[in-house]
């Protein structure tokens, strides 16, 4: 069974950094395509960061600059490095992973920027 759980999240205030995790477990893990989703209230939900199928990451042009993406496949994980945090930064954080086409997904965790 697959399953992705997200951590990290929490209140912070604007400017301030946090470190995301995302730990997978129950599938072979290497160049699998992978990304960070997020949805604040109200809104839909939208890629923030990802690796592609090439693994090179790409960056939502809202977060360029401000946030990095890494994996360590060895240890079957993503993070998701969050720096410079803006009030509209605020929202529930997604870990999802594609595998033989099907898309698994966390069930998230909570960022909250104070401004």
């Amino acid at each position: 069974q697959v399953q992705l759980v997200e951590s990290g999240g929490g209140l912070v205030q604007a400017g301030g950094s946090l470190n995301l995790s995302c730990a997978v477990s129950g599938l072979i893990f290497s160049f699998n395509p992978m990304a960070w989703y997020r949805q604040a209230p109200g809104k839909q939900r939208e890629l923030v960061a990802e690796f592609t199928i090439t693994g090179r990451p790409s960056y939502a042009d809202s977060v360029k600059g401000r946030f990095i993406i890494s994996r360590d496949n060895a240890k079957k994980m993503v993070y998701l490095q969050m720096n410079s945090l803006k009030p509209e930064d605020t929202a529930t954080y997604y870990c999802t992973v594609q595998a033989m086409g099907v898309a698994y997904w966390g069930l998230g965790t909570q960022v909250t920027v104070s401004s």
